[in-house]
């Protein structure tokens, strides 16, 4: 079969599997650069994946990652990243962990490298960088350095209009209570303390401390009603502005010198997740056959957070399946792209299951 026709068997492939019900993944054995040339633009919502780490393994069937040079490895990947930009939709998401190395003794930069190269060079806009840490981490017999205990993920996206679900990750929050005719908020601000301090306050006028006194008593209110979980309240003389005393540079600081008082709002479904995860990175599956699979928590918040119900997930570095697999039970459909005859039929293994 040629190359040309091959491609087109791909694209069709694809597309069937895109148009009908089955969230079964769909997995492809082919070098990731080769097959995703063959997919049609725009038509995957969010890709999670871990490439090969330069120099650190030797994976089943080669792939990238066992170049001479770092050089040559991020311009290899460099050129896989152009195309899953290529068939990211508009709106969507790239979430890319990569691996550093050491090469002479100094640390290369390898993740900071590529996302660097992303911006500056193929227009991606990085909208974090998260640290992955490994909590307990690998042992490290080197004698004069620290343990490496972290991995960057990087969220990527294609334009400033993308699909963000922040209400899907926020953790649970705490109930707030009535105890004695009062409201309590789930971390215990009953307005009391605010209102010692806008009575004593030598910093606020009468009329500053009139609207105070009706402003804590609105956002009371609503912690009752439910539409808040929590709040801080910045009082001018008492609390310090958060993030910046300059009027200049801070709203938050002009609204405490012109009000006399700001509120901090805690939304009622919880504080969204932070940019450093701590996830025990052991192989919960006890996969012999991987040496480098992720854990499968740290696929959740990426794939709840940006790719849609019933949307499309793309790993072009499937490996086990580990993507794919968190994919199903979180009810969105997936394609995974592997070179490795062994670790694809371990992955198509894996995911059989599930039904």
């Amino acid at each position: 079969m040629s190359d040309s026709s091959k491609f087109v068997q791909t694209n069709e492939v694809l597309g069937e599997y895109l148009r009908s019900g089955n969230r079964q993944p769909l997995f492809i054995l082919g070098d990731c650069l080769e097959m995703l040339v063959s997919f049609s633009p725009d038509c995957i919502d969010c890709c999670m994946t871990s490439p090969p780490y330069w120099g650190q393994r030797e994976y089943l069937n080669g792939g990238i990652g066992l170049e001479e040079t770092y050089e040559e490895y991020v311009k290899k990947l460099f050129a896989i990243i152009a195309e899953v930009k290529r068939v990211l939709k508009p709106t969507g998401s790239f979430w890319l962990n990569v691996g550093d190395a050491y090469h002479r003794k100094s640390l290369v930069g390898i993740p900071w490298r590529v996302a660097l190269a992303m911006t500056d060079c193929q227009g991606w806009l990085l909208r974090n960088s998260v640290i992955w840490n490994k909590v307990k981490g690998g042992p490290d017999n080197a004698k004069d350095k620290l343990r490496n205990v972290y991995e960057n993920i990087f969220h990527f996206v294609k334009s400033d209009h993308y699909f963000y679900d922040a209400d899907a990750i926020r953790c649970k929050p705490g109930q707030a209570k009535v105890i004695n005719g009062a409201v309590v908020s789930a971390t215990g601000v009953s307005g009391v303390r605010y209102r010692r301090q806008i009575e004593l306050s030598t910093a606020l006028n009468q009329e500053e401390k009139q609207a105070a006194y009706k402003s804590l008593d609105a956002i009371l209110n609503e912690v009752r009603l439910g539409k808040l979980s929590d709040f801080r309240m910045i009082i001018r003389g008492q609390q310090r502005a958060t993030h910046s005393d300059s009027e200049q540079v801070s709203g938050r600081a002009r609204e405490l010198a012109e009000r006399g008082f700001y509120f901090l709002r805690y939304h009622p479904n919880g504080a969204k997740p932070s940019d450093v995860w701590d996830i025990l990175s052991e192989d919960t599956q006890k996969r012999k056959l991987h040496f480098a699979p992720y854990p499968e928590d740290l696929c959740r918040i990426p794939i709840l957070a940006t790719c849609p119900e019933k949307g499309i997930v793309l790993d072009p570095f499937a490996g086990t399946g580990t993507t794919n697999l968190v994919a199903f039970w979180l009810d969105r459909k997936s394609v995974g792209i592997e070179v490795s005859h062994e670790y694809l039929r371990f992955a198509e293994e894996r995911c059989r299951l599930l039904l």
